[in-house]
């Protein structure tokens, strides 16, 4: 297998578009491995660029869909390795994305060289199977939710606004003098945002149940009470601490799901590696922020220009 530092150096070599035509030389050398049709969804979030980045440009939207799209034009299999490099996202762009692959695919596994957060991680969570290595994580579900306050715009776990409510409610009912200092502090907070707040959490658990229901877990006896339980320790904020968490392999097996060792398959792992690493070098190379590709070439491309 190349390093990631003899890719780049491969890349520098070729010049031009050599990253497109590296990267997708590794895409075509894994699917033919496998047998499987196979998919990338890779983000810039992890690259250097990040800090001049719209959070669209390297996000789950729905834009992706498009992507999507343009991926599976062409493609004939039944089983897809759905490569994922991803910050997450809109789970509403995470759902309408799994529904449009459980359609074509029968068998899907989720490939995780390194990051799939957030709306990535409930994207993986619909899958028969997830592939990680040592060095790969998931992360929580728990809803984040952006509203404006005086300074610009914030965002927060939408379980922490919950909570900062019921502190409130019980600092008021303790003490009735700290009632206008509450006050100040949940004005900030728009009409009915409790409300969405509580839907929100309760609607990414109840997404990702089903999926781990329906798909990952489909033979096991208990499976409605384990994929419950699942769902509810990814979207725990309380227990997470930070929505950016990094849940391992380990994690992710002790809880039920239904993961495979990278490290298991010599062969596969330096596949997937090479894929990885030309991906980010793709990032690193160009000005393409986040793309959807599968392994004939195909897919769509999000470009940000720099400067």
């Amino acid at each position: 297998m190349p390093t990631k530092d003899e890719i780049f150096n491969e890349i520098i070599k070729e010049k031009a578009a050599a990253q497109d035509t590296i990267r997708r030389k590794y895409l075509s050398e894994l699917s033919q491995l496998t047998g499987r049709d196979t998919i990338i969804l890779s983000s810039a979030f992890s690259s250097r660029k990040l800090p001049n980045l719209p959070s669209f440009s390297v996000s789950v939207t729905n834009e992706d869909i498009h992507g999507f799209m343009s991926a599976f034009n062409g493609l004939n299999g039944d089983k897809l390795d759905l490569i994922l490099h991803s910050p997450g996202g809109s789970p509403e762009a995470a759902k309408q994305i799994v529904k449009y692959i459980r359609k074509k695919y029968d068998d899907v596994r989720a490939i995780i060289p390194q990051n799939a957060m957030s709306a990535a991680t409930m994207i993986a969570c619909s899958c028969d199977t997830i592939l990680m290595g040592k060095h790969s994580a998931i992360g929580p579900i728990d809803p984040q939710i952006t509203y404006p306050t005086e300074s610009g715009h914030f965002t927060a776990p939408a379980q922490s606004i919950l909570d900062e409510f019921e502190q409130a409610k019980e600092e008021i009912k303790t003490d009735p003098a700290t009632a206008p200092i509450w006050v100040r502090r949940i004005d900030k907070y728009p009409i009915g945002f409790l409300k969405i707040c509580d839907n929100t959490i309760i609607l990414s658990k109840e997404i990702v149940a089903n999926w781990l229901t329906t798909w990952m877990l489909k033979e096991d006896p208990e499976k409605e009470k384990l994929s419950k339980e699942i769902a509810d320790w990814l979207g725990d904020t309380n227990e997470h601490k930070t929505h950016g968490r990094p849940l391992d392999i380990n994690e992710a097996r002790a809880k039920g799901m239904i993961v495979e060792a990278l490290e298991d398959d010599n062969e596969l792992q330096d596949k997937v590696l090479s894929v990885f690493h030309a991906a980010i070098a793709t990032h690193n190379f160009s000005e393409c922020t986040k793309f959807v590709e599968n392994h004939n070439g195909k897919g769509s491309y999000t470009i940000i220009k720099q400067g």
